[in-house]
């Protein structure tokens, strides 16, 4: 992996940070891009607001070298009132972005999408996350959530299920050039961010981490990510992995009658 460039979203805090990290120790040039500035483990920092179609426009125009490693990882928690950006920053920004940069995206790239545990319900809501997907940059998310009685959380499930629909979407007319899209999909993960989380799923998400042990860290997501840019996973294409200690497991088997001691 030495010597090729990655671009790595979200990359001031969390899961983002412990990314650029390791992607650095790898010897690959890391340009940074967050709304928040930082020149921690990156070569280059660009600003970015994911929730302004401008600023995707002016951070993707300064990017003109060849990327081998998209990974977009920046997003917003289900936080109370933000649902409208909360569906411009975790999808539609995200993939404005991807969208701008495939010119400069060499052939055999891999672009890893972080998504959630959140989003694994995608295919029972395939209505509502058609009727998201065929939002243009400029859509009116207001008016969108306010048409289907959106609230933040439905609004960070939403953004998460549409960003593994598109990410299998887009496979198919990827594969001539044999550019790989393939989702990470966390549970609980202990990072600045974490309380939102457990304010909004409450009691369900205390237990899953509660039988798992412990939530993961960034280091537990990032080495996934890691995996994904990598050459050994030329062959994953369209796939959604679950990085969650053990939670969608323990989950199946109590539905499906199987966690009997």
């Amino acid at each position: 992996m030495k010597g090729k460039h990655a671009i790595v979203t979200g990359v001031a805090s969390g899961i983002g940070a412990e990314v650029a990290k390791m992607l650095s120790a790898k010897g690959i040039k890391v340009t940074g891009l967050d709304i928040i500035e930082t020149h921690d483990n990156i070569e280059r920092f660009i600003k970015l607001d994911l929730s302004d179609p401008k600023s995707i426009k002016s951070a993707s125009r300064v990017i003109n070298e060849d990327i081998n490693i998209l990974c977009n990882i920046a997003g917003l928690p289900p936080r109370d009132g933000l649902q409208a950006k909360i569906l411009k920053v975790n999808f539609l920004g995200t993939r404005q972005l991807t969208q701008r940069l495939m010119g400069q995206l060499v052939n055999g790239a891999s672009i890893i999408n972080v998504a959630s545990r959140a989003g694994a319900f995608w295919q029972e809501n395939i209505d509502q996350v058609k009727s998201f997907l065929a939002l243009g940059e400029d859509a009116d998310t207001e008016s969108f959530c306010a048409k289907n009685d959106i609230d933040s959380i439905r609004a960070y499930n939403l953004s998460k299920e549409a960003i593994i629909a598109w990410s299998i979407a887009e496979t198919e007319k990827s594969i001539a050039r044999g550019i790989r899209f393939n989702t990470v999909s966390p549970g609980a993960v202990a990072t600045g961010i974490l309380d939102d989380f457990m304010s909004a799923f409450g009691e369900r998400a205390s237990k899953n981490i509660a039988r798992v042990g412990r939530p993961a860290n960034a280091e537990d997501v990032a080495k996934v990510i890691l995996f994904l840019a990598g050459s050994g996973s030329q062959w994953l294409r369209g796939i959604d992995i679950t990085v969650d200690g053990g939670m969608a497991a323990l989950n199946s088997g109590d539905m499906l009658g199987l966690n009997i001691s």
